[in-house]
């Protein structure tokens, strides 16, 4: 049965990645994005040689309350996916109004929209982030010669992990997270919150605030030196974005367990990565890449690792790309895309 789908920020990494899946399942698809991040150029191209007549592009920015009111109240949406935010903690710090403006207040509008719209039984998806959690400064951690490593928790850190925002970011994407959570209390909708860790693959412009294994490859490409903040020993679960958008999938076709949840997603234990150990990586394939050492950047984890036992329990879901593999496919599609993406 074909549905109609909201994608905010559609024209970002993961956003057009979504589109392009429900749209080869015959669903329509709406891309809502003010076309402001760097790559969405790229993206739109891209989307735009799938031929296909079901997906729409509206420009627009979540920001401005009475567009978002005016999606909700002339389209009968089944699935919103909302991805649009400000991303990096880096500009949280030098503009936190913007990054309030964007993540809280943007995520709010969305909200309202779905809430007085044309259909408020649409299931939402929200995409949060693993910066709720803070630096996690209270673990034991144990430091290896390539990385850190969380003694008090082996298997990541779990939903019941106290909430600690860290970073403008993290409290903007932390009060829409709670905001998301508690409509489906208070106002009775369908939506989910997703705290997610590294996503990462095709169609990702990394910048060096953001999408930073994306970067890496770039900077590798270009025969360019990194630039690594801190001792590049802080860890990160990889999840490679064809296992993000199942989970996505599942958890909708399990909406009337999960609406009111909140998951962690990531690549697990599993999937647990060094950024020297990334880069060692990314080596192989580029002989030549070199790398520095520069200060610590404030709000940065030194390890974070998701425990997703939680998602495989309600809907069945586990990652099945693994770093390597993910890794290589990212690098095969940024070679191929050498010449069109953005200068550095």
């Amino acid at each position: 049965m074909s549905k109609h789908i909201l994608i905010t920020g559609g024209a970002g990494f993961i956003g057009c990645n979504l589109v392009r899946h429900h749209a080869l399942q015959g669903h329509q698809v709406t891309v809502f994005d003010d076309l402001s991040r760097l790559g969405t150029e790229l993206n739109l191209k891209w989307m735009d040689g799938f031929h296909l007549a079901n997906i729409s592009i509206v420009r627009g920015s979540i920001c401005d309350a009475e567009a978002v009111s005016d999606l909700f109240k002339n389209n009968a949406f089944d699935l919103v996916i909302h991805c649009a935010s400000q991303v990096a903690v880096t500009l949280s710090v030098q503009n936190p109004v913007y990054d309030h403006e964007v993540n809280a207040k943007g995520t709010l509008n969305m909200l309202e929209g779905l809430r007085n719209g044309r259909n408020p039984q649409a299931f939402f998806i929200f995409t949060s982030t693993n910066k709720v959690y803070g630096a996690l400064d209270d673990l034991s951690i144990i430091e290896s010669d390539t990385r850190y490593m969380l003694a008090d928790a082996p298997n990541g850190i779990s939903e019941q992990r106290n909430l600690d925002f860290h970073s403008p970011y993290g409290c903007s994407k932390g009060s829409a997270d709670q905001y998301t959570r508690d409509y489906a209390r208070i106002y009775d909708l369908n939506t989910v919150v997703f705290r997610q860790s590294c996503i990462y693959g095709p169609q990702q412009v990394g910048i060096e605030d953001q999408g930073w294994l994306a970067w890496f490859v770039r900077k590798a490409l270009a025969g360019k030196s990194v630039k690594v903040y801190g001792t590049g020993k802080q860890v990160r679960d990889l999840l490679y974005i064809d296992d993000l958008v199942h989970a996505y999938d599942l958890a909708a076709s399990r909406a009337d367990l999960t609406r009111g949840r909140i998951y962690n997603l990531g690549g697990g234990p599993a999937s647990a990565r060094s950024v020297v150990e990334v880069l060692t990586i990314i080596k192989k394939t580029f002989p030549d890449l070199t790398w520095t050492f520069e200060d610590w950047r404030p709000g940065d984890q030194k390890v974070y690792i998701s425990d997703i036992s939680k998602a495989a329990r309600d809907f069945g879901w586990t990652p099945q790309i693994s770093c390597e593999e993910g890794i290589s496919k990212l690098i095969e599609w940024a070679t191929q895309q050498k010449d069109t993406l953005p200068p550095l």
